[in-house]
């Protein structure tokens, strides 16, 4: 969770759209982005946010990488590798990373931190929001992209513990 401190922290909040169309991503009462996945039968999941459009896509033997591909040109800009217990790191193409860590069980938050180990942002998902911090140096609209991302590691964790669950 990000620290408490005479920092004012900024939230971005979330609301699951009806007949499962996905969630919509809000800050100050406008909408900052979408997830939606395509259909019922795709592991590929997309995100819109202004202009852009992205696909997350699950790779690996087991599904535990993904990639973020850029809508227009179909290329790869980030690839996210994960490993034990929920943490990975998220690669962009321009070097920049980011790690991703779960805490918690019963009121899992979702950590985001930059390569010096300052908190990007924490989203709460239980709680549906997402506290940024906003001297974190990272654009506004990669923290959009970023929390978008970051909802959909919580749908796949939500997907494969269903999983886990029909099978046991």
């Amino acid at each position: 969770m990000i620290p408490s401190s005479s920092v004012t922290l900024s939230t971005f909040t979330w609301s699951n759209l009806p007949k499962n169309q996905g969630c919509e991503l809000w800050r100050d009462g406008r909408p900052l982005g979408r997830l939606r996945r395509p259909s019922i039968w795709s592991s590929d999941y997309v995100a819109i946010s202004g202009e852009k459009q992205w696909t997350f896509r699950r790779r690996g033997f087991w599904g535990n990488c993904s990639d973020i591909v850029d809508s227009d040109s179909q290329h790869a800009i980030a690839t996210f590798t994960c490993s034990l217990a929920g943490r990975g790191t998220l690669t962009f193409s321009d070097g920049q990373k980011f790690d991703f860590v779960c805490h918690g069980l019963w009121r899992p938050v979702w950590s985001v931190t930059s390569e010096k180990g300052q908190v990007v942002l924490a989203l709460h998902s239980r709680e549906s929001f997402v506290e940024v911090t906003p001297d974190s140096g990272v654009p506004e609209s990669r923290l959009s992209l970023l929390a978008l991302f970051a909802l959909y590691r919580v749908r796949q964790a939500e997907e494969d513990a269903a999983s886990a669950a029909i099978v046991a």
